[in-house]
């Protein structure tokens, strides 16, 4: 029988998949259309955040990695996505914009 807080944590991941594909896609597209590089980049920051937290969930559910292990592979993800995601604010001041 599956537990309860498996059942939250593959909810709570999905969702944050569902979410993560909608922000990606909506800021690539606003890339697309407006060309602008700090756009590209974010959407990049959003995608690693995303991919994180279902590598994480993957990971830990279908592989059998622990816990403590995916949750740092995860957070390794949120960090480099968060970095990211920063740069793309400072990217067109950095360029000289």
């Amino acid at each position: 029988m599956v537990s309860l807080s498996t059942v939250f944590l593959v909810a709570a991941k999905t969702l944050t998949l569902a979410c993560g594909v909608v922000l990606t896609t909506l800021t690539h597209r606003a890339y697309r259309r407006t060309r602008s590089a700090a756009m590209r980049v974010l959407s990049l920051g959003i995608g690693l955040v995303t991919a994180g937290a279902v590598l994480a969930g993957s990971l830990n559910q279908l592989v059998g990695v622990p816990l403590v292990l995916s949750t740092t592979v995860e957070s390794l993800f949120t960090a480099a996505g968060f970095i990211v995601m920063t740069y793309s604010l400072y990217s067109d001041r950095l360029a000289g914009t």
